[in-house]
């Protein structure tokens, strides 16, 4: 098949909904698929497989910031694209962002696949339902990528939708003999804005023994002011952006992944990428984390905002190793249930069922 994938949002900018897209691509090309990406990117595209739509702009949207193009240059190049390229299917990803999804459905002429990765609640949802509503019906088919994102797009806009789990690349991770852990070192991955509870983690450290570390990656909003919150503690080393590569290896590194957000996760893909990189996890009970990861089984999860339980729970995973050493081995397994490879063969099924259906 020849098949599109759009992203909304700047694929040379770390996110999960561009790393979701980006693996999907490659995923489907080794099941012998001729597959194009098309999405905004801020510098060169990430890889060959992608035509640059343009510089996006950073718009607030469900407590973050998504980096989304919205001008009119964008959904010009958007339309000539889709135009020339002659897909057989095209994969919208949050089709109903504003910008280069919701152009490629308004000037629709491919069957259309959906995929909602959003969870919790949507201001733009609320005020321009019978809009959305109407270019959610020009889908040929609705996917989600939990529960709760089905959940958040059927109050909002209706219709039925297949579950799909998000993908993890465990080729990636297998790379030989991990490297010499860093010891009792805690990792976070992230944007620092306050839905992803980096304040919490930094309070917790206080409670933490004097010798673990933590790696802060990411940046964002709240940086410059949690660096100067906790500028006197030399345990804590601020990374910044990381590459794909250097994130793999801190995760092969860290003793533990710590993920505590406070809201708006829809699904735990960076728990995955922990577990199949043999880190154990300390999350937040969310439910988009707990349907990934199972508590006390491949995870240790807690009440988001409670910074005495997260040190509590920390503390456990960093000072009992049988207790570490379980939630690795059992994280392992979950993580290979969750496979890039896995959730392509699923799409391709899909994509055939729309094709069968036209």
């Amino acid at each position: 098949m020849r098949i599109g994938i759009v992203c909304p949002y700047s694929l040379s900018l770390p996110g999960g909904v561009q790393g979701q897209v980006l693996g999907l691509a490659d995923a489907l090309r080794a099941r012998g698929h001729d597959v194009r990406v098309l999405g905004p990117c801020d510098g060169p595209p990430p890889d060959a497989g992608v035509t640059p739509l343009g510089d996006s702009l950073p718009t607030a949207a469900n407590g973050s910031v998504a980096p989304i193009a919205p001008d009119p240059s964008a959904q010009l190049r958007t339309i000539r694209a889709l135009r020339d390229e002659r897909f057989e299917i095209v994969n919208l990803h949050e089709p109903l962002a504003p910008g280069v999804t919701q152009t490629a459905l308004l000037f629709k002429s491919q069957p259309l696949v959906g995929t909602f990765h959003a969870a919790g609640e949507s201001a733009g949802y609320r005020w321009l339902n019978p809009i959305v509503r109407w270019l959610a019906a020009k889908l040929d088919l609705r996917c989600a990528v939990s529960a709760d994102a089905r959940d958040m797009a059927m109050a909002a806009v209706g219709g039925t939708y297949e579950v799909l789990f998000n993908g993890v690349d465990l080729q990636a991770y297998d790379r030989g003999a991990p490297p010499a852990p860093s010891p009792r070192t805690i990792l976070f991955l992230g944007r620092h804005e306050p839905r992803k509870g980096l304040a919490v983690l930094l309070g917790a450290m206080g409670e933490l023994p004097a010798d673990v570390r933590l790696w802060v990656a990411g940046d964002g909003p709240e940086t410059e002011e949690l660096r100067r919150r906790v500028a006197g503690d030399p345990r804590i080393e601020w990374l910044g952006r990381l590459t794909e590569a250097e994130k793999v290896e801190r995760l092969r590194a860290a003793s533990v992944l710590c993920a505590p957000s406070l809201r708006g996760e829809s699904f735990g893909v960076v728990l995955l990428e922990a577990m199949a990189a043999g880190a154990a996890v300390v999350a937040t009970s969310l439910p988009g984390y707990a349907n990934v990861a199972r508590a006390d089984r491949d995870a240790l999860l807690v009440t988001p905002g409670e910074v005495g339980e997260l040190a509590a729970a920390l503390r456990r995973v960093l000072l009992d190793r049988e207790l570490a050493a379980r939630l690795v081995a059992s994280g392992a397994e979950r993580a290979a249930g969750f496979s890039m490879a896995q959730l392509a063969a699923r799409y391709e099924g899909l994509y055939e069922q729309v094709l069968r259906r036209r």
